[in-house]
């Protein structure tokens, strides 16, 4: 699985590295993404999402289903990307 939020969909920027002498080399700035298990209460699951901090921000201001209908709305993710556990 790629490194992607998928409430989100934020991820990896390419900038540059500047050091002392503003000599300037490739890096990558990474999405703080980790993995978290949800209660779905709609689907009496739990699922496991790959998501960034603003994306748990997220889920707790509007709420699981409405983010998780948002995202698949977007498009950053679909319902069968999503791990479900037992």
């Amino acid at each position: 699985m790629s490194k992607i939020c998928q409430i989100t969909g934020k991820k990896a920027m390419i900038g540059n590295n500047v050091s002392h002498s503003k000599r300037r080399t490739k890096r990558t700035f990474e999405a703080n993404l980790f993995t978290k298990k949800f209660y779905y209460v709609e689907q009496d699951c739990w699922i496991v999402l790959k998501i960034s901090a603003a994306g748990l921000r997220l889920i707790n201001k509007v709420g699981l289903d409405r983010a998780l209908k948002a995202a698949v709305e977007k498009g950053f993710c679909n319902y069968k990307d999503i791990k479900v556990i037992g």
